[in-house]
């Protein structure tokens, strides 16, 4: 017999292989919904802004007094904006970024859909003759995967920000040498390599909520659950993910 968390395991694959079949095969058949696009990006990708903003600068700024505690004792705090630098662009920026979104994004788009599951609108769309994966889906798979990636641009920034913050005032790094560092450091490739994984995160945060919202069961109490399920699916897919796309990179970059 085949264990019940198994075929959990199992139908979240299957269940998710079958919307993102339906997703690809709607998103190029008119109609698309322009208004309920940009409405869902300034939901996501506006409304998430202060978080996004709150994490990255906490993230640089713990990065650099860490590096500099740990690396003063050795007389290595010249090193501190080119190791946070890179850290942030290439990891933390993108990872810390959208596992935060997982949890606020993920979260939302689960119980708005998990409640219009159990109040029977997602039925009543499809008795007008409406599509709910044109109508419900595809809108928050868009918005997530233009709007996440940008704002973890933003979290680069921010975090970058929040090492010269600390630099400066805590551990006695002159502003300019600090940012030509930094300039001297990042290349493209460094950017691309925690750019390149955000559509890919934000497709996961996108799928997890739509399909565990599609499929309550059960009432307020599946609506909660489901919203649980979606999360911690989706920042496991994230932080698992990130190993197998980092280690592509990787060997992407050795090839050329």
């Amino acid at each position: 017999m085949i264990k019940s968390s198994n075929l959990d395991l199992l139908r979240l694959f299957g269940g998710t292989a079958m919307l993102t079949k339906q997703v690809i095969s709607e998103i190029v058949r008119p109609p698309l919904y322009f208004r309920l696009i940009v409405e869902q990006m300034y939901l996501i990708g506006w409304q998430s802004l202060p978080l996004v903003i709150v994490t990255a600068g906490s993230t640089g700024m713990v990065m650099a007094l860490q590096f500099g505690l740990g690396l003063e004792k050795f007389g290595g705090k010249l090193y501190i904006p080119k190791l946070v630098s890179i850290s942030i662009v290439r990891e933390m920026g993108p990872v810390f970024t959208c596992l935060v979104l997982a949890a606020r994004v993920g979260a939302g788009m689960a119980s708005e859909i998990g409640s219009m599951t159990v109040t029977q609108q997602i039925d009543a769309i499809r008795a007008l003759g409406t599509s709910p994966i044109k109508k419900i889906v595809i809108p928050r798979m868009i918005a997530c995967v233009i709007a996440i990636p940008l704002l973890s641009v933003m979290a680069n920034f921010i975090g970058i920000l929040g090492g010269l913050m600390v630099g400066a005032n805590d551990l006695g790094l002159d502003p300019v040498f600090y940012i030509q560092k930094v300039l001297n450091t990042l290349w493209l490739p460094d950017f691309l390599s925690g750019f390149m994984k955000t559509p890919v995160f934000a497709f996961i945060i996108g799928i997890s909520a739509c399909y565990f919202g599609l499929t309550v069961k059960g009432g307020t109490q599946g609506v909660g659950n489901a919203t649980t399920k979606a999360v911690v699916t989706a920042s496991i897919f994230i932080l698992v993910g990130d190993y197998f796309l980092t280690k592509f990179y990787w060997l992407f970059e050795q090839w050329l």
